[in-house]
């Protein structure tokens, strides 16, 4: 038994015989260019983690309002042939001078999230490179290198810019008056870039092919650590504290797996700071008592059950997680199948909560709930390499483009504003709050299941801020509960709450049965609730991939002989697919 895997999990058999797909390799990601990234990787005999290291580059490239290496990330690494399932949090951490009024105004209130976000105080130090330099360590096989090529080509050569990027440079344009490395970067005659423009970052080039020669060191303590302290101290926007060295001292680590039994499956994710696989299995453990397969996914009483289980998760995830090396996170509590047991007990089958209170787990230390911002930008990507090895990763720099503050042609994070901005709460510290040194909470959700066999069978995640955990549990539910394939698992509507009631996705079978939904006594609301989810999935001895329609997103195949097969979702209707080798 993997001795990451927590107490609970010790009656599944998780890991057995390794399992070679027919497809010997697959990739996934929300941008086309970031999926071949990957494939070029695996057609050279790249493993799992070179394929999903060469992807998080290239999405610094093309990818610039969501992630990249000013940011940071978590891992699950699937070794097959161990038959170990790894994790590294490469989440970002406060600067060591950071303070618990970092986010109070002199009135002693919050700020605004505006107010917060901009400039270099909102500024984490960035983990990314370093859990790459973990990940290829541990488990490449392609030389450091070989790893950047397809980054470097796109930032020397350019890349077309898609719509996702043209409608998130004109509505952030605003706010850039202050930023004058972003706006000249990224604007072309005075106007924002638009969408069929090619795009060169040379900065950005010579910012990765410094790297590529380097190492990480040239991040942490070189020419690029410093561009980074230069940016954020000398911001003309709220002037951030980061130093040589917060970046030289930083480490990111490997941490035990958070696994729960749900059905005759057994879902994995990452532990805190992480919330995501904390409360992605505490929804699923709620509804394990409910039948939802029976009711399917066309019965508005489904998605009530979805909505109460979600809500009484969240507010769990609000008063209990952080980071666990600086308070008290109870998760074998939350996860606790008692526990559960009583959660799920306040779901009447049949009639709406009026309230939503967070529970008392086995273990918790008492305090205050306390909602922290997460703005809903962030990626996922998965790759499966020849041997069955999964590199499954969620990576962030906040956004719409992190701090806006740029280092070496890249964005800078703006996660410390996932940090609980008022430190206190009916007079008691709450989980969440800022501290130098820590990692703020974070709702990515990177999960693999693992079939009764000990295989796994799927790994998946999501953007979308808070609402990545619904994301990731619908998608969850859909294959686990409704027995769809992934792809169509992934189109099925998103939900989530907000404004005393819940939401769901606007023009989808869900809007549709807002009256039925609703006569269970919440309100609904049909909204905007886009998603990025993007995964794998193992159907007998192959593996797939999926991409979510929402997104710009593909995934893409190759076979033993070396064709490769790149699927592009265009649509929930339609998802072609055109052979590229």
């Amino acid at each position: 038994m993997n001795k990451s895997l927590l107490a609970f999990t010790a009656s599944a058999v998780l890991f057995t015989q390794p399992v070679v797909a027919e497809n010997i390799g697959v990739t996934s990601s929300a941008d086309p260019r970031v999926t071949d990234a990957g494939m070029e990787m695996l057609r050279q005999g790249g493993s799992a983690a070179d394929a999903a290291m060469a992807m998080m580059l290239t999405l610094t490239v093309v990818e610039p309002q969501s992630s990249g290496i000013g940011g940071g990330g978590f891992l699950l690494y699937q070794d097959n042939a161990k038959g170990i399932l790894s994790t590294i949090n490469g989440r970002e951490t406060a600067p060591a001078a950071a303070t618990s009024d970092r986010f109070v105004g002199l009135d002693g209130k919050p700020l605004g999230f505006l107010e917060a976000f901009q400039g270099g105080r909102s500024v984490g130090v960035p983990g990314n490179v370093q859990l790459m330099a973990q990940a290829h360590q541990k488990w490449g096989k392609l030389p450091w290198a070989t790893i950047f090529k397809p980054a470097i080509r796109l930032s020397q050569k350019g890349f077309i810019v898609n719509k996702t990027l043209e409608s998130r440079l004109a509505a952030i344009q605003g706010l850039w008056p202050n930023f004058d490395e972003a706006r000249t970067t990224y604007r072309r005659d005075g106007k924002p870039l638009k969408a069929g423009m090619t795009f060169k970052n040379p900065k950005l080039a010579a910012t990765l092919a410094l790297l590529a020669k380097k190492g990480p060191d040239a991040f942490y303590t070189g020419p690029i650590a410093s561009q980074i302290v230069h940016a954020v101290t000398t911001s003309k926007l709220s002037p951030g504290d980061i130093t040589m060295t917060d970046l030289a001292q930083y480490r990111a680590k490997e941490q035990q797996a958070v696994c729960a039994p749900y059905r005759v499956y057994v879902v994995c994710g990452m532990a805190p700071p992480s919330s995501g696989a904390t409360t992605v299995l505490q929804i699923l453990g709620t509804l394990q008592r409910f039948d939802l397969k029976a009711m399917g996914k066309d019965s508005p009483q489904s998605w009530y059950l979805i909505g109460q289980a979600m809500q009484l998760a969240y507010a769990d995830r609000e008063k209990y997680l952080g980071d666990d090396a600086f308070v008290n996170v109870p998760v074998a509590g939350l996860l606790n199948p008692e526990y559960i047991k009583e959660r799920s007990a306040l779901i009447d089958p049949e009639k709406a909560r009026a309230d939503y209170p967070a529970g008392n787990p086995p273990g918790a230390t008492p305090r205050t709930a306390a909602i922290s911002s997460e703005v809903a930008g962030t990626t996922h990507f998965t790759a499966v390499d020849k041997n069955g090895n999964i590199a499954n990763m969620t990576s962030t720099i906040e956004g719409p483009f992190g701090s806006q503050l740029m280092a070496g042609g890249f964005f800078l994070n703006n996660e410390l504003t996932d940090f609980t901005f008022a430190p206190e709460k009916d007079g008691a510290p709450v989980a969440n709050r800022v501290v130098g040194g820590k990692r703020p909470l974070s709702s990515m959700a990177p999960t693999v299941v693992f079939n009764r066999d000990g295989r796994a069978v799927l790994a998946l995640g999501s953007a979308g801020g808070k609402r990545i955990i619904m994301h990731v549990t619908k998608t969850l539910i859909g294959v686990i509960d409704f027995g769809l394939p992934l792809q169509q698992a992934i189109d099925l509507p998103n939900i989530y709450f907000g404004g005393g009631g819940l939401e769901v996705e606007q023009n989808s079978i869900l809007s549709a049965m807002a009256d039925g939904l609703g006569k269970f006594g919440q309100k609904v609301r049909p909204v905007d609730l886009g998603s990025k989810v993007n995964g794998a999935q193992r159907i007998g001895n192959s593996w797939t991939g999926a991409a979510d329609p929402r997104s710009e997103g593909t995934s893409a195949t190759i076979d033993a002989k070396g064709k490769v097969k790149v699927t592009v979702p265009r649509s929930i209707d339609e998802a072609p697919t055109e052979d590229v080798g």
